[in-house]
């Protein structure tokens, strides 16, 4: 095996760990939902603390890969991302919780800079695209993350028990990845130091691309199972229906993403992205019996697949900042539509419906197109 294809599993691995942690808490959401007996509104609430915590940590997480590299951080931040999880199954109030969620989107961010840093290093020394095939496997992990989840509820096991084996498992994984990771990050930039400044007009608009783009992932990742609970009334084995179909096509999408991308061009693939969003949630919504609401989480799955991806790769890109910095300019735009996204699914849910709040999506998921089509001459230039 040589360096480059070492490199690529190694992070990979982390990429994995990363998903399989996020998508052990997103299957058991409706689980702590109804253990601690909150409505719709009081959830949104709770999950605030997720991308809160993931906020809080943009400000660190650019300057400690820059100064520390994307290694270190990557490998520190997984270990305390397996250590944080199982206290969101111990949680047993409210205050528990949010403080909980509030961790674990702080470490869950520390882990998503560095080692989409490191991704760009390798892609780098690839010379080709391969950002969406990573990203992948983080979504893969999701899959088999949710099914996990469905075989954990069926089988009456606690969330704490289940998220303390998964907590093990990252554990095991980040021993072995480590060795194999880029010890050195890439610099794409002339400047040598550290440079503080705003974005410019390019990563404000990758931002805003990947802000609705997250905004959609934020909401299916956290209400996907409530809405196949509450709106489309399946049984409790299939709560987690919605979700393994969106994480399933999710998966999917990026490990062939790459390869769309060289044929039709990544601002074209976006357009394309947008519609599909727009066109799966407004299918769920019109039409919310369990057929047609998993095949419109299907094709949500796969237009969400690219858009971070792309965004990444093309920020990653930038010839005015370092990879890491501006990996984190786009990420603190990016976190807002998370922070929005669902609390403001919970709000709208509490007084008018699910239904709504999921329209209101499909229309962000429009906004992508949008973007990506008005930008499409300074997006081809990254």
């Amino acid at each position: 095996m040589n360096i480059n294809l070492k490199r690529r599993v190694a992070v990979s691995a982390v990429f994995f760990l990363s998903g399989i942690c996020f998508a052990s808490w997103a299957s058991r959401i409706p689980d702590i939902k109804n253990r601690l007996q909150l409505s719709e509104g009081e959830l949104g609430g709770l999950l605030l603390g997720m991308p809160t915590g993931s906020l809080l940590a943009l400000p660190l997480a650019g300057l400690l890969v820059h100064r520390f590299g994307s290694r270190k951080v990557a490998v520190v931040s997984a270990i305390l991302y397996g250590a944080a999880l199982p206290l969101l199954g111990l949680a047993a109030t409210r205050l528990e919780l949010l403080a909980a969620v509030i961790l674990f989107g702080l470490i869950g961010n520390l882990i998503n800079i560095s080692v989409n840093t490191q991704a760009v290093g390798v892609e780098f020394h690839y010379g080709k695209t391969i950002m969406a095939s990573f990203h992948g496997l983080w979504s893969f992990a999701g899959f088999i993350g949710g099914a996990i989840g469905a075989g954990m509820i069926d089988l009456s096991i606690t969330p704490f028990i289940h998220f303390t084996g998964i907590g093990l498992v990252s554990l095991f994984i980040i021993f072995f990845a480590y060795r194999n990771m880029l010890t050195e990050d890439v610099n794409t930039t002339d400047q040598k130091g550290l440079v503080l400044k705003k974005p410019d007009k390019l990563l404000l608009r990758i931002g805003l691309i990947a802000f609705c783009g997250m905004m959609c992932e934020g909401c299916m990742f956290d209400w996907s199972g409530v809405y196949f609970d509450k709106v489309v009334k399946v049984d409790a084995g299939l709560v987690t229906l919605g979700y393994i179909a969106f994480m399933s096509t999710m998966a999917t999408g990026r490990f062939v993403a790459d390869h769309f991308t060289q044929r039709f061009g990544a601002v074209r693939l976006l357009q394309y992205s947008g519609l599909l969003i727009f066109s799966g949630l407004l299918l769920s919504v019109i039409f919310p019996g369990i057929v047609f609401s998993t095949v419109g989480f299907l094709m949500v799955g796969a237009g969400t697949s690219a858009v971070i991806p792309l965004s990444f790769s093309m920020a990653g890109r930038s010839k005015n900042f370092p990879p890491g910095i501006s990996l984190a300019l786009v990420s603190t735009i990016a976190y807002f539509g998370f922070l929005f996204g669902p609390p403001v699914i919970g709000f709208i849910a509490e007084h008018a419906s699910l239904r709504a709040s999921f329209l209101l999506i499909a229309f962000v998921g429009a906004a992508i197109t949008v973007l990506s089509y008005t930008g499409r001459a300074m997006l081809r230039k990254s």
